[in-house]
């Protein structure tokens, strides 16, 4: 019997995989979020617009209408995938982000609400059309570990430092 010996496809984290992952998540402007849904408990996964805080943290403007918002609510443990596939190619190998977060909720009147709309509005100009409707807030994504995929072969684990944003807590 030939004894095969497990790799941990895990590489280091380095400066190049910190850029890459800072540059998906600064580039992004949609996401994959992925919330368990209250009663059920059931996995579910949405799209929602994304963009970042003034501390480089991921950020959602999200309505109060939607089942993510819910979720949220019920149990803020989420996850965001950030990345969308290249033109040419397999999907697979182009670079992604996922995110293992804590969503906290920014209500309408708290006093980082008018710097998360300022900063939304520069990101997401179109949003300026009902940024401001009742229904709508904020979310701010505390990240506590990411996953890099930077194409075949490139796998990395990050901490919030490694994305530039403070660490959770």
């Amino acid at each position: 019997m030939i004894s095969k010996k497990m790799i941990d496809p895990i590489r280091p984290t380095d400066d190049e995989a910190r850029a890459l992952a800072r540059d998906l998540l600064t580039g992004a402007r949609y996401a994959a979020l992925g919330v368990l849904e209250p009663g059920t408990g059931a996995p579910m996964v949405t799209r929602i617009a994304i963009g970042t805080d003034a501390s480089s943290r991921p950020a959602t403007l999200i309505s109060s209408l939607s089942q993510h918002t819910a979720a949220l609510q019920a149990n803020p443990a989420c996850s965001v995938l950030i990345g969308e596939p290249g033109d040419k190619g397999d999907p697979l190998t182009h670079p992604r982000l996922t995110l293992q977060c804590r969503a906290r909720l920014v209500a309408r009147g708290a006093p980082e609400h008018a710097e998360l709309r300022d900063r939304w509005l520069e990101q997401h100009p179109k949003a300026k059309l009902y940024i401001d409707f009742g229904d709508f807030g904020f979310a701010i994504l505390e990240v506590s570990r990411g996953f890099l995929n930077g194409g075949f072969g490139k796998a990395y684990v990050l901490a919030p430092r490694d994305l530039g944003m403070p660490a959770k807590g």
